[in-house]
């Protein structure tokens, strides 16, 4: 399947650089055209209905996200471009959305349009764009949700319904309030760098825990964490006493 696709960002050299990684090395895409402003950007999708967008998320002209807001209906899939690890760039991984940190690199790039092709389940990846708009207006900081790419396909997880994840390899797993848990292929050490300004500490190598989950810490056999679901959370001993300072 060939997508079409428009180049949205304010740096010419970026445009014309993504431009010809494209038309060079991802034949299956067609770029349409390439646009500097929100403005023209907006004239561009209504006029051509792109199958996908490689949108930059600061432009001189507003964000990306302030494009996004401005439509009706979004009938495309977004590739997120970034020179910056900033706080946007974490909105877009919450969301489990696709981004591309410049100078982009051509492996990834083709790794982003291949996934792009794949999604089949409009409805969900719509879900994700809302999740992240609604994550960015932090109107209400306890409703903030992220989205779990698990085997099954995509889960909406309140924040504040985490109670800890744990390390399971290469894999992370998500226990909630609700009991369930959610495996997620990707390092416990990403959502150290996602959760960390939400309240939660990396306590242990394997364990990621919610401070506010926490019903209280036993002395015994060493040190641990009981959780407010009644598990035992191993700690390190070099990271007790930062524990003990932010959880009391």
């Amino acid at each position: 399947m060939n997508l079409r696709a428009i180049i949205v960002d304010d740096e010419k050299h970026s445009r014309e650089t993504l431009k010809n990684l494209v038309d060079e090395f991802c034949i299956e895409v067609e770029i349409i055209t390439a646009e500097s402003t929100i403005e023209n950007a907006v004239l561009a999708i209504k006029a051509h209905n792109p199958d996908l967008l490689f949108l930059d998320i600061e432009l001189q002209t507003g964000t990306g996200f302030d494009l996004l807001e401005q439509l009706d209906t979004i009938n495309f899939q977004v590739i997120f471009t970034t020179a910056f690890e900033q706080y946007a760039l974490k909105a877009v991984k919450f969301s489990s959305l696709d981004y591309l940190l410049k100078p982009i690199d051509l492996e990834e790039l083709q790794k982003a349009i291949e996934k792009a092709k794949k999604i089949k389940d409009k409805e969900v990846y719509h879900k994700q764009l809302e999740t992240l708009l609604s994550n960015l207006k932090k109107q209400h900081p306890k409703g903030d949700k992220i989205c779990l790419s698990t085997s099954d396909g995509f889960e909406f997880v309140n924040i504040e319904d985490i109670i800890y994840c744990k390390a399971e390899g290469s894999y992370t797993c998500f226990i909630l309030k609700n009991e369930n848990k959610f495996l997620v292929s990707k390092h416990l050490k990403e959502y150290e760098n996602l959760l960390g300004e939400h309240n939660f500490m990396r306590v242990h190598n394997s364990f990621l825990i919610n401070l506010r989950e926490v019903k209280k810490y036993i002395k015994a056999d060493g040190g641990y964490i009981l959780m407010n679901n009644n598990d035992a959370v191993s700690i390190s001993r070099n990271k007790k006493d930062d524990f003990l300072q932010l959880w009391q």
